[in-house]
């Protein structure tokens, strides 16, 4: 606990009401955060109040606070501008700070005779750059797509000092290098080439066709069929490129698209940005969960601050609180509206769930693994109404033959994928007749009451981010009351299956929740079920088959439940059973040798 507490208590109490910003500093006077607020005592007070319930960023931050300073400022709007000044300036610790470790990449036209255009991570060399890109893909992919569209050399060969010295490579034998090493192309030919290349990752594809096809035209009119074949043959791998790479009509003429995606504590936001109806960058970027603020608002108005390229339309998931100040400071910058869109069907929400995949993408190649178990957890967790991802969960099955071999089976799935060692067996103790909610309550009951007295393995004393029962809202409502019995607020819900045994909805205690249209999520409960299902099944059938043979070997005469235990504490599988001789059998069941042999053919012949 800060020490510090009481004293920034007292100076909070006389703080004014008025929009600024705060900034919060170490006992070394150095800035560990800044914020804004539209009224700043109440906001800083939320910092230092009684009993927080501050996330652990937040909580280390404010442990770390010795005094604040603050700046009064005229609106809500001039706060938001001096916060992002202020944290692009300090850098605070605990701030949102957009940061990849990607660097900048550039895309080079060098200053040779005959310029090739090459993919690099600086300014050092001379030439012409474009840029700077924050994506080393999209700028390889821009490179490597345009020196192959326009059949641009990519050898180390230098010209014109290296013509006619060997033969062409094997680029030109497959067209993917118009041979400029045998000095049969004009170094006026080559630039136009060189220069519609650089249109063509410039302006996109569209525009390249266009003046291409312009350039077609005037060059069969002046009978230059050479020339105009050529031309034909750049615009078609124009076209077949374009197609492949869905450069060409992406629905949107100029605009941002910025996916979210969670992963328990951390935030990963991806923005695509598409210029002259093209993917022309992309920026990813790793935050940590703030307390008690709108992410998609505080990384807009940093990562929109200051910037001049600046689309007319930004495509959300959902519009942010401060759109307004976010909208008002692009404005100021750029002298011209932004608007901010949340689509709901059609292309531009595809363009929105393509930017969500490669934040999930990102998200997962950092926490080791997949893009479709991240997507599958967030949605999971967002259509249950969970605070954060579920990242531990249970899953129960109850199965039973009749009232013979009645027993659950309890499988666990941590960050998306099964944890064997965590799975549990139960056999149901209590019920004499087949009850599912009866066994279903029983079940719960004996692995709750680990959470409660904290005595088993690390497993069953861990509290999970979700249990899923095998059933629908009765097994919910059978079990919530134990629940709340112990005092524990775990999410609970059920599974529930169609006719077909196949999942077809999450139950809560009243209704039914489809989530059939969030193909991740219903895979991966889909998975669950299929999982626990299989689990206690298998138990199941363990249990039946051992006792059947049991009831075999009860069978001969001379053989009771006490020497049945007897045997089966030495030989536990039939397996075992089969390979002792009568002998064995006689001295391990203490039975007559006539009981023995006749326990050898029971056991052969019947089992």
């Amino acid at each position: 606990m800060n020490p510090r507490l009481p004293y920034l208590r007292e100076k909070t109490s006389k703080l004014t009401t008025s929009p600024g910003v705060y900034i919060m500093k170490n006992k070394d006077m150095a800035i560990i955060y800044i914020g804004k607020a539209k009224n700043l005592k109440n906001r800083v007070t939320s910092y230092f109040r009684e009993n927080p319930d501050h996330l652990p960023k937040v909580a280390a931050m404010v442990s770390h606070v010795y005094d604040y300073d603050f700046i009064v400022t005229d609106s809500e709007f001039e706060a938001l501008l001096l916060e992002c000044s202020l944290i692009k300036q300090h850098k605070p610790k605990y701030n949102i700070l957009l940061k990849d470790d990607k660097g900048y990449h550039y895309i080079r036209i060098s200053d040779e005779p005959f310029p090739r255009i090459t993919n690099e991570k600086n300014t050092k060399a001379g030439g012409t750059y474009l840029g700077p890109y924050t994506s080393g893909f999209i700028t390889r992919e821009a490179v490597s797509e345009a020196n192959r569209v326009f059949m641009l050399p990519t050898c180390h060969k230098v010209f014109p000092r290296d013509f006619g010295k060997g033969r062409p490579c094997l680029n030109y034998h497959i067209k993917l290098c118009m041979g400029v090493c045998r000095g049969k192309i004009s170094q006026e030919d080559y630039q136009s080439a060189v220069n519609q290349a650089v249109s063509f990752i410039k302006s996109g594809s569209a525009q390249s066709v266009e003046r291409m096809e312009q350039e077609m035209q005037e060059a069969a009119e002046e009978l230059n069929f050479e020339k105009a074949a050529m031309l034909r043959d750049r615009i078609a791998a124009v076209r077949k490129a374009a197609e492949k790479q869905k450069i060409i009509d992406s629905g949107v003429d100029s605009a941002d698209i910025i996916g979210i995606a969670e992963f328990y504590d951390g935030l990963y936001i991806s923005v695509l940005m598409y210029r002259e109806k093209r993917l022309f960058d992309k920026a990813v970027f790793e935050l940590e969960k703030s307390e008690g603020e709108d992410i998609l608002g505080s990384f807009m108005a940093m990562f929109y601050h200051g910037r001049e390229d600046i689309p007319k339309t930004i495509i959300v998931d959902h519009i942010p609180e401060e759109h307004e100040l976010i909208e008002a400071m692009i404005e100021k910058q750029t002298g011209r509206k932004t608007v901010l869109h949340q689509p709901q069907k059609g292309k531009l929400a595809e363009l929105l769930r393509l930017a969500k995949d490669n934040s999930a993408e990102y998200a997962a190649l950092k926490n080791n693994r997949t893009g479709k178990e991240v997507i599958a957890l967030e949605q999971l967790g967002k259509s249950l109404g969970l605070e954060h991802p579920p990242k531990y969960i249970e899953a129960y099955d109850i199965s039973n033959l009749s009232s013979e071999s009645m027993v659950a089976g309890m499988v666990v799935f941590e960050d998306g994928r099964p944890l064997k060692n965590a799975y549990k067996r139960f056999t149901i103790k209590e019920q004499e007749y087949q009850n599912d909610y009866g066994s279903m309550q029983e079940v719960l009951r004996r692995r709750l009451m680990h959470i409660v007295s904290q005595e088993g393995d690390e497993f069953f004393t861990r509290t999970p981010d979700l249990i899923l029962l095998d059933g629908g809202k009765g097994h919910v409502n059978a079990v919530a009351p134990i629940m709340r019995e112990l005092g524990l607020n775990i999410p609970l819900f059920g599974m529930v299956k169609d006719s077909k045994h196949r999942t077809r909805a999450i139950a809560t205690g009243g209704r039914e929740i489809q989530i059939n249209n969030l193909k991740a999520a219903f895979d991966m409960v889909t998975r669950i079920q299929d999982e626990v299902h299989r689990y206690s099944v298998a138990f199941m059938h363990s249990r039946h088959k051992k006792r059947s043979y049991q009831s075999v070997i009860l069978s001969v005469p001379g053989i009771g439940q006490k020497k049945l235990e007897r045997l089966m504490l030495l030989y536990r599988t039939k397996e075992q059973l089969q390979a002792a001789d009568p002998e064995q059998l006689r001295s391990a069941a203490g039975v007559s040798l006539e009981t023995a042999q006749e326990l050898y053919r029971v056991i052969h012949e019947e089992m």
